[in-house]
C-alpha cells in the first residue's frame, strides 16, 4: 500500500486530553515538553540525536513561526528541559515539512531533509523537499539549503533523515519522483566552494528492485556500501532489502537481497535497519506477520551474500501495538526496542514502546514497555527510540500531550 508520508503521519484518530502519568513494566514515563504548535512546533514525527553535552536535537512537521516546522534543542539543566526553537522552516527557499529528525556530524552540524518547500519545482505546487544543514555561530544558527529536489529524475518528497559515510558524503532516500516516479537513493558530496553535487545511485522501478523509500537512514558499511529497504515492490510485492555498492567511475551496483513476502510473514518495511556484528539485519514491518498488522524481523547473512528472514515477532494489535514504523534500537543487553504507531492500549489505539529479548531456542520474548493513552502522556510514535548511559529511553509522539501536538518523552527503568 503506497500510502504518502504526509497521509501517514498525519492521519491520526481524535485524542481526548487526559491529564495522566502512566508506569508499565515498571518503566516509568515523563514528559520532557509537550508541544503547542506556535512557536514552538508541532506534530514531532521525529528520531532524537544526543550531542556529546546531552542536547538532544529534533524536528517537527508543522507549527514554529511560520507554520511550516522546526528544528529544535532539548537542552537539560538539573531536572528540568528546556525546548529552544532552533530554525522555524519558511517554506520557500529553505524548505517546508521535516521529517525523521536531524544527523549530526563531528563539529556539531545537523543535517536533515523536508518533504517539501525549496525552489527545486513545482510538485504540489509548494516545492519538492530539500536536504538542508544547520550551522552554529555566535550562539546563533543558520540554515543552509544543501540540494532543492526538482521532481524529476532526482527525485522528491524526501521522508526519511541522511546517513554519512566516513568520506563525508550524505545518502538518503526519496518517497516520490525519480524515471519511474518510484523515488530514488541519492548522495550528496561536498564540492570546493561549501557547494553540494547532488547523483541519483538507484531510481527505483517498483518491481523486483522494489518501490519508495523507507522513513528510516540508509545503514552505511565501513566498505561504503549501503543497505536499506524499499516499502513496496519486489517479487512478491511487500517490499524488498537492497544493497548499493560503489563501484568503477562513480557508477554504483544494485542488489536485491531478499524480497519480503507479506502475511504470515514480514512485509512492507518503513523503517529502517540496524546490524548485529556478524551483520545480520533487523528491522519492522508495517503489514505482514502472522496477523498481518506488523512484525518484528531478522534477515541472516548466508552464503552468497542473500539473506533468509526470521520473524521474531508478529503484532496481534490490542495490548501490544501494531503497525511499526520505527527503527529498532539494541540495548546492552542485546534486547531489541522499539516502537508501534498504533494498537496498544484497547481504549485508544495510540502506540506503543516495545522489547523484544532473546530467550530459549531461539525464539524471542515481547514485552510491552508503554502503551500511549493519547492524553498527556502523547499518542502515535512512529520513529525511533534514543538510549542514554543509564538505559533510559527517550523518544517522540506525533501527538498527544496538553495541546495535543506531540510530546517528547522519557522512560526510565
Amino acid at each position: 500500500m503506497n500510502m504518502s508520508i504526509a497521509t501517514r503521519t498525519m492521519t491520526y484518530l481524535a485524542v481526548a486530553l487526559l491529564l495522566v502519568t502512566v508506569t508499565w513494566a515498571a518503566n516509568k514515563e515523563s514528559i520532557l515538553h509537550s508541544f503547542g504548535g506556535s512557536p514552538d512546533g508541532a506534530d514531532p514525527a521525529a528520531m532524537l540525536v544526543f550531542d556529546s553535552a546531552g542536547v538532544a536535537y529534533g524536528t517537527t512537521v508543522t507549527g514554529g513561526q511560520y507554520g511550516y516546522g522546526t528544528v529544535f534543542q532539548l537542552k537539560r539543566s538539573r531536572n528540568k528541559w528546556t525546548e529552544t526553537v532552533l530554525y522555524s522552516f519558511a517554506g520557500a527557499p529553505d524548505g517546508k515539512n521535516p521529517y525523521g529528525g536531524v544527523t549530526l556530524d563531528s563539529a556539531g552540524n545537523l543535517y536533515g531533509t523536508t518533504a517539501s518547500g525549496g525552489n527545486g519545482g513545482p510538485c504540489t505546487g509548494d516545492g519538492c523537499g530539500t536536504v538542508f544543514e544547520l550551522t552554529k555561530s555566535d550562539r546563533k544558527w543558520s540554515e543552509q539549503v544543501l540540494y532543492s529536489f526538482k521532481g524529476g529524475n532526482d527525485g522528491s518528497g524526501p521522508g526519511g533523515g541522511v546517513s554519512f559515510d566516513k568520506a563525508g558524503n550524505l545518502y538518503g532516500t526519496t518517497a516520490d519522483g525519480g524515471t519511474h516516479s518510484e523515488g530514488t537513493v541519492y548522495r550528496l558530496a561536498p564540492e570546493n566552494g561549501g557547494q553540494w553535487k547532488e547523483t541519483v545511485i538507484h531510481n527505483f522501478t517498483g518491481g523486483k528492485d522494489g518501490g519508495v523509500g523507507s522513513l528510516g537512514l540508509p545503514l552505511v558499511d565501513k566498505a561504503g556500501n549501503l543497505y536499506g529497504v524499499a516499502e513496496i515492490g519486489g517479487a512478491h510485492g511487500a517490499g524488498t532489502l537492497f544493497k548499493l555498492s560503489p563501484a568503477a567511475g562513480g557508477k554504483w551496483t544494485f542488489s536485491t537481497l531478499y524480497a519480503f513476502k507479506g502475511q504470515p510473514n514480514a512485509g512492507f518495511p518503513y523503517g529502517g535497519l540496524i546490524s548485529d556484528a556478524s551483520w545480520n539485519l533487523y528491522g519492522t514491518t508495517y503489514y505482514g506477520g502472522k496477523d498481518g498488522v506488523g512484525s518484528v524481523f531478522e534477515l541472516v547473512l548466508g552464503w552468497g551474500g542473500h539473506y533468509k528472514e526470521h520473524l521474531l515477532y508478529s503484532f496481534k494489535s490490542v495490548n501490544d501495538g501494531n503497525a511499526p514504523t520505527s527503527t529498532l534500537l539494541f540495548d546492552a543487553s542485546n534486547s531489541l526496542w522499539g516502537t508501534a504507531s498504533a494498537g496498544g492500549d484497547p481504549d485508544c489505539d495510540c502506540g506503543a514502546v516495545f522489547k523484544l529479548m532473546p530467550a530459549s531456542g531461539g525464539k524471542w520474548k515481547e514485552r510491552v514497555v508503554h502503551n500511549f493513552k493519547g492524553g498527556s502522556d502523547g499518542a502515535y510514535p512512529y520513529y525511533e527510540l534514543a538510549l542514554d548511559n543509564s538505559g533510559a529511553l527517550y523518544g517522540t509522539t506525533a501527538a498527544g500531550g496538553t495541546q495535543n501536538q506531540g510530546v517528547v518523552f522519557k522512560l526510565t527503568p
